[in-house]
């Protein structure tokens, strides 16, 4: 005769934890899919343009757009070389700073950002916000400003 073991609650991890990370993966690969089918726009491409947009002047030097969507100094020239390749941003040598270079929005990019945008924002809406109660969604902000802090 077998015995299994439980393991001590405090060794286990947290459902909500495990949750949080199975959505947070099935709502990436499918915001980004539709992405891809609708806009020929990979999640990470629509992110930097978004940090573009809301730049001053739709400009970043490289490493601050690097560290503002998440990404390594060689991954984000990488990704801004397929925009580039696409007339979506446009890089150039920032003028402060002879060894920095900026990435521009260009006005391609930003009018694939508006189309892309709408697309994102209702698949946002389908898979998330409009399967929660209002109060639930507030206190989802409120819980991610407080893990944020």
């Amino acid at each position: 005769m077998s015995t299994q073991v439980t393991p001590p609650a405090c060794s286990r991890v947290p459902r909500a934890w495990t949750g949080m990370l199975r959505v947070y993966d099935r709502l990436m690969h499918e915001l980004d899919a539709e992405l891809e089918r609708e806009h020929g726009l990979s999640l990470a491409e629509f992110d930097v343009l978004v940090q573009l947009d809301e730049a001053p002047e739709r400009r970043m030097r490289m490493a601050d757009l690097a560290e503002a969507v998440l990404l390594t100094r060689s991954g984000i020239s990488r990704l801004v070389d397929r925009l580039e390749a696409r007339a979506l941003v446009e890089r150039a040598p920032c003028p402060v700073d002879a060894r920095g270079l900026n990435a521009t929005l260009t006005e391609a990019g930003a009018e694939l950002l508006h189309s892309a945008s709408v697309t994102h924002l209702a698949g946002v809406r389908a898979r998330f916000t409009d399967r929660l109660a209002a109060d639930d969604v507030a206190r989802l902000e409120s819980i991610w400003e407080e893990l944020d802090a």
